[in-house]
């Protein structure tokens, strides 16, 4: 099945440079638009998405609230991709923190765009996890985030459990920490799936957003 995203962004150009770069792959197809976030719950109800793909700066709801109101209001919520146009904003830090599975630049090239959807809708790495680290290094707690230590300390990680945290914040996907590991990929997954549960994340870039703001692993 392909993989089905829904696009959301003010400026028409950019969903029209969007949509003809991932309607030309045979695995994606774009199954909505919309220019506001405002716009995004009840067309995710609509035509049920794998994929948002949604501009963080929006005039009526930007794409931090309306990432917030998805999840919150949507059971099964599908993937959020932040398409910004600059790397280092905070406004991206805190789409992320909001819920956001990765973001995007707009200035991206095709193939960038591409694998961008497909590595966010099959969720076994981290996009861009040195852009997410230096976010987390400008504007994250830096270990001072009281709630997100108290998650850590009530997880009770086991050692590798820890481990596999530490190498998932350095963007390694599944296959990767198998092999650095030196064990099955199945079992890598197992360990993934306690590590999100235990940390109540729904995916890889929250349960790092919450170990670099813990202060479980160093962002720098």
């Amino acid at each position: 099945m392909p993989v089905r995203v829904l696009l959301v962004d003010d400026e028409p150009l950019v969903r029209a440079g969007l949509r003809a770069v991932l309607e030309a792959q045979p695995d994606i197809e774009v199954v909505g638009e919309a220019a506001d976030g405002a716009a995004v719950v009840p067309l995710v109800r609509q035509v049920r998405p794998d994929v948002v793909a949604m501009d963080v700066r929006m005039p009526l709801l930007d794409g931090i609230e309306a990432t917030r109101a998805l999840l919150r209001t949507v059971a099964d919520p599908p993937k959020i991709l932040v398409v910004t146009t600059f790397e280092n904003d905070e406004y991206v830090y805190e789409a992320l923190r909001a819920g956001a599975d990765g973001f995007l630049l707009k200035r991206a090239r095709p193939a960038e765009i591409v694998h961008a959807v497909r590595l966010i809708a099959e969720g076994e790495s981290l996009l861009f996890p040195a852009s997410v680290r230096q976010l987390a290094t400008e504007y994250g707690d830096d270990g001072g985030n009281r709630a997100a230590r108290a998650t850590v300390e009530r997880a009770r990680l086991t050692e590798r459990e820890g481990e596999v945290l530490r190498l998932m914040s350095r963007g390694l996907s599944n296959a990767e920490i198998a092999a650095r590991l030196v064990v099955g990929t199945e079992t890598v997954k197992s360990h993934v799936s306690a590590v999100l549960a235990k940390l109540g994340a729904r995916d890889r870039t929250q349960a790092v957003i919450t170990a670099y703001e813990s202060g479980f692993v160093a962002p720098g």
